[in-house]
């Protein structure tokens, strides 16, 4: 019946890699923007990045993400201006994955809305989650966007590159993409 109805016109195409399922162990590069890329989080002098209120709260609550998903081991990252940029190691789950949803899609296991545990979607919902929560407790303006961009970590020259990238961040601040400069 919705099929004729709504036609797929309400269907939004996800950004995930199709029959991944992202609670494997795996490590994944992950980009997280404030809303509107609003700099909220800090500042880039000299190419050193000096981190606002809201930017010590996201920095706390990165380092916090071991604390909360045993499975978890964090890489290389950085807090920019209006984004933060991490690689995340998730290691063995201890629970079977067999049935479960691909693509952090609708699971017949789980309620909508929900990602599954321990997954990079749940990872992060949390991880957004308590920052936000922290900033209106201390009566901070802040939004995160929607979403958040991933990529799957696939050789040693893979992680080498996204290491040097996130390293050189700051310098390469006056161009890049999410700098409000840049923004079209």
């Amino acid at each position: 019946m919705d099929k004729e109805y709504f036609q797929n016109k309400y269907r939004t195409s996800t950004i995930r890699m199709n029959h991944w399922d992202y609670a494997w162990p795996a490590m994944y590069s992950v980009t997280i923007c404030t809303e509107n890329r609003i700099c909220c989080l800090g500042d880039i002098k000299d190419e050193q990045v000096y981190l606002s209120e809201i930017g010590k709260v996201v920095f706390d609550c990165w380092l916090d993400i071991p604390n909360h998903f045993d499975n978890v081991k964090l890489d290389d990252w950085i807090i920019m201006p209006n984004h933060l940029h991490g690689i995340i190691v998730i290691e063995d789950n201890d629970f079977d994955t067999e049935g479960r949803d691909k693509a952090c899609l609708v699971s017949t296991e789980r309620k909508f809305g929900h990602p599954p545990p321990k997954s990079l979607s749940s990872i992060i919902g949390s991880f957004k989650s308590a920052v936000t929560n922290k900033c209106h407790k201390n009566k901070f303006d802040f939004q995160w966007q929607a979403n958040y961009y991933e990529h799957v970590i696939r050789d040693f020259e893979d992680l080498g590159r996204i290491r040097k990238y996130i390293a050189h961040n700051p310098l390469n601040w006056i161009k890049d993409r999410n700098n409000p400069i840049n923004i079209k």
